[in-house]
């Protein structure tokens, strides 16, 4: 039992997380299956370790005895993991899969200190979300940096990070602008099959506005081609071209005032990021330090 760390990782992440529904979300397993986990080492150690309680769960004196006994376990498996590390690091290029907003206008942020944090030569690869996540599947990279997780039972997904999708425009646009405004606007649109339009389109749906209704003025396959279509349009009439896009891909021009953003009044548009690997690298010592850097540059 003591060889099976799936169990005993379960265990630890119980005792650190003082939950078992929060050790679900961690692990990217189902609560019962944390719960049946737990009952295998009781069975094993034929004694009760995990005591539940409304406001969490407590160690019986077994468990906290057990409990340290299995972190100098944890403790000398991740040694010997760096130690190996150590004599292969310099052979070692580790991906990075990312989808398009993140790996055009996020990592490139701290690229170069993923490198130092891991001693290692670190390659991005862009592509959509789908096709970056049937990379990982296929270990073409190692890890995946996503907006749109297509849910995999032999991948682990870690909620990373809130994107906030903003109205942007070539024109100045007031700070918040009024939903039935948004009926006046031309737009720049992601085709019908992007997650991207479902959110906006759901969420719009929430305070009575039908996408369907808007004026286009061109559909787009991609957020990068909304935004340069948007910077390259001509004012009509007055009336501004808009399109919704990650606020981190107009940082630069939104500075430069090349492009103005606004919020839709009542509303908050925004998706989660994920990063997400494959459940058997769970364990490895250079998963778990790209992924405590990764968490560390949490953005809000």
């Amino acid at each position: 039992m003591l060889r099976d760390f799936t169990k005993i990782d379960t265990f630890l992440t119980v005792v650190k997380e003082k939950s078992f529904s929060k050790a679900s979300k961690k692990l990217g397993i189902s609560q019962p299956a944390v719960t049946q986990q737990i009952k295998l080492l009781e069975d094993y150690l034929e004694v009760k370790i995990v005591d539940r309680k409304k406001n969490g769960i407590k160690l019986t004196k077994a468990g906290e005895e057990f409990y340290k006994i299995v972190l100098k376990l944890e403790k000398c498996i991740s040694n010997a993991e760096k130690d190996v590390i150590k004599i292969i690091n310099k052979e070692i290029v580790f991906i990075i899969g990312a989808s398009f907003t993140i790996g055009n206008y996020i990592l490139p942020e701290f690229l170069t200190q993923i490198q130092s944090a891991i001693k290692n030569d670190v390659m991005i690869k862009v592509d959509d979300s789908e096709s970056v996540t049937e990379d990982l599947l296929d270990k073409k990279v190692d890890i995946a940096l996503i907006e749109s997780p297509i849910f995999n039972e032999n991948v682990f997904y870690r909620e990373w990070m809130d994107d906030e999708l903003v109205l942007v425009s070539k024109t100045p646009l007031p700070k918040y602008v009024k939903p039935e405004d948004l009926y006046s606007y031309r737009w720049i649109c992601r085709e019908d099959e992007s997650h991207t339009r479902e959110i906006i389109k759901e969420e719009f749906a929430t305070i009575g506005i039908d996408c369907d209704n808007f004026e286009f003025r061109s559909i787009v396959t991609s957020s990068t081609t909304a935004k340069q279509t948007v910077l390259k349009s001509s004012i009509l009439d007055n009336t501004p071209t808009v399109t919704i896009i990650s606020k981190y891909m107009i940082e630069q021009e939104v500075a430069n005032k090349e492009l103005y953003c606004a919020r839709v009044r009542g509303l908050k548009l925004t998706r989660k990021l994920y990063i997400a690997y494959l459940k058997e690298k769970k364990n490895e010592a250079i998963m778990d330090c790209v992924i405590n850097f990764m968490m560390s540059k949490k953005k809000v």
